[in-house]
Parts: C-alpha cells; sequence; structure tokens
C-alpha cells in the first residue's frame, strides 16, 4: 500500500491511501525503500511492513480457516438431516439451514481468496467484483437472519409465511451486497490485485456500501439488543439460547469499528499520526481476520447448543 504525503496538508499529516482487508493484497505487493517513509517525528522514520507479514501469514490462516469450516457446515447439515425434529425453536431448522448455508458460501470463497494473495488476481475484474458480491451477500444474509430471528418467532417452522421471509431475506441481502461490488476493482501493482475500494472514498457507490456495512456489523446488533432489554418477550428467546446466534455479530463489530475508522482517517476527519500509519493496517486486519472465523466457529457454536 501506498504512503504518502498529502500536499494540501501540514508535514505532520501522513495520509495512508489504501488500508488493506483480507481480499485487499491479492498481489506480490513486496515492501522495497519506498515504503520507509521518513518523516519528522523525532527524526525517526515511520515504517508500515504489514503486506509482507499478511502475505505469509493469510493464506495459511484462510487455508485452514476454510478447511475448518467446511467440516463443521458439513457436520451441521448432517445433524439436520438425520435429526430434522430436534431442532426446535430458537435454533430452529428452518433458521439453522439457512445460516449454515450462508457459512459455507462463505467458506467456499476463501481459496480463491488465498491463492490471490499469494499470487496476485489472475480472475479478472469481473470475477473480483463477483467475489466481493458473494462475500458481503453471505454476511448481510446471516446478519439479517440473525436479527430476524432475535426479534420474531418466524423460522419455528418452515410454513408460508417463513418461505416469503426467506425469499426476502436472501433477494434483500443480494440488493445489500450490490454496492461492495460496485466499489470493488482490480488494479495493478506489481502484479493484479482485487481490491475492497477502487474508486474514491467519497463515490456515492463506496459511500453506500460503508452505510450498509455499519448498519450491519454496528447500528443493527445494538438496536436489537437495545430492544432485547427494553422488551422482556424478546429476552425469553435469549434465555432458551437465541444468542449462540450472535456470534456472528459479536466477531463482526469490531471489523465495523475498523471500518469507521479508516473511513475518518482517508478522509482527515480524524488526524493521522505516525502510529496510526505504522499500526492500523494490523488492527483493521486482525479485526477482519476474527470475523472470517465465524464461518468455522458458527456451525461448531450451533451444534455444541443443540448436544447440550
Amino acid at each position: 500500500p501506498d504512503a504518502h504525503w498529502s500536499h494540501s496538508q501540514s508535514p505532520s499529516i501522513l495520509e495512508s491511501e489504501n488500508s488493506l482487508d483480507l481480499l485487499d493484497i491479492m498481489g506480490n505487493l513486496s515492501y522495497d525503500d519506498s515504503n520507509m517513509t521518513s518523516l519528522d517525528y523525532d527524526a525517526a522514520p515511520c515504517h508500515n511492513q504489514y503486506c509482507p507479514l499478511f502475505q505469509r501469514v493469510a493464506p495459511t490462516f484462510l487455508a485452514v480457516t476454510c478447511a475448518a469450516a467446511t467440516l463443521g457446515t458439513g457436520a451441521l447439515l448432517v445433524a439436520l438431516a438425520k435429526r430434522p425434529h430436534a431442532w426446535g425453536w430458537p435454533q430452529s431448522r428452518a433458521l439453522v439451514a439457512q445460516l449454515a448455508v450462508g457459512m459455507g458460501l462463505f467458506a467456499a470463497l476463501l481459496p480463491p481468496v488465498a491463492v490471490g494473495i499469494r499470487q496476485g488476481w489472475w480472475l479478472g475484474t469481473g470475477l473480483c467484483r463477483l467475489t466481493y458480491l458473494l462475500w458481503h451477500w453471505s454476511l448481510f444474509t446471516q446478519g439479517l437472519l440473525v436479527g430476524s430471528s432475535s426479534c420474531s418467532t418466524a423460522w419455528c417452522r418452515w410454513d408460508p409465511r417463513s418461505r416469503r421471509l426467506a425469499v426476502a431475506v436472501w433477494v434483500g441481502a443480494l440488493l445489500l451486497a450490490t454496492p461492495a461490488a460496485l466499489a470493488s476493482g482490480t488494479v495493478a501493482a506489481p502484479e493484479t490485485s482485487c481490491i475492497r475500494r477502487s474508486v474514491d472514498i467519497l463515490s456515492p457507490a463506496y459511500l453506500l456500501h460503508l452505510s450498509l456495512c455499519l448498519c450491519l456489523f454496528l447500528l443493527l446488533p445494538v438496536v436489537l439488543l437495545a430492544a432485547t432489554l427494553a422488551m422482556p418477550r424478546l429476552r425469553v428467546g435469549w434465555e432458551a439460547g437465541v444468542g449462540v446466534s450472535w456470534l456472528f455479530f459479536g466477531l463482526w463489530v469490531p471489523y465495523g469499528v475498523g471500518l469507521a475508522v479508516d473511513f475518518l482517517l482517508h478522509t482527515q476527519l480524524l488526524q493521522p499520526t505516525c502510529g496510526t500509519f505504522e499500526h492500523f493496517d494490523y488492527v483493521l486486519g486482525l479485526s477482519e481476520g476474527l470475523g472470517v472465523l465465524h464461518c468455522c466457529l458458527g456451525p461448531a457454536a450451533l451444534l455444541a447448543a443443540q448436544l447440550c
């Protein structure tokens, strides 16, 4: 990622053009001398060594996560098929099956992402945008499923009402994921990379995508939690175990905070410092890595809740 002086600002401000997430580094973005930006912070240069560390660690992390997610999701689907009547509210069969599909879809995207990080993105711009579309389709679907199960008993049984709701959730999630595809794209640097944001940070596509992500990762869980605390009838569901599904929000909330801070730094509403330049990419990357774990921890948690 580039790091350079913002010529319109004073020398105390450093702008990091690309705070990269799991899908942002898919080329051979090795660091050279240009990545040591000498700044006048007590005459000490500011270093950002996130990219080379990311390239070493991320492919293995994604491969292990994908393998664990595949085993967990497979075991969950087998349990659903062999004991269909054992899944009662709040972990109803209709809800858990859809969550399993969503987590399976997310896990299926990890291998091409891992290969792209190690070797560069060679599948073209169209498939890059499709990857982002499916990635966020899975996330929005799971978020809407968990949210709807927290404030409604619609998933108690698989009837015409719940089938209509399922169609609305999956179609609505696909529409919500569309701005992610429009904002993403490929860049050549020195190898082609598929990045989360190939447009200006203030472009309508990215602003809409960011707003939707913040609503999913931050606003929705806060609203649901407040409603649960305020309404006794919703707390009954938590006592029965619906909180297991909230593992999804628990793992993705830090990334939502990271996205908000990333936007503030890029728009310079929050003034960057040398420490920010050196460490923020690590924080954002780790927070997204935590969120990615939902696809392997989610099936395990749902199975454990059922067995216990």
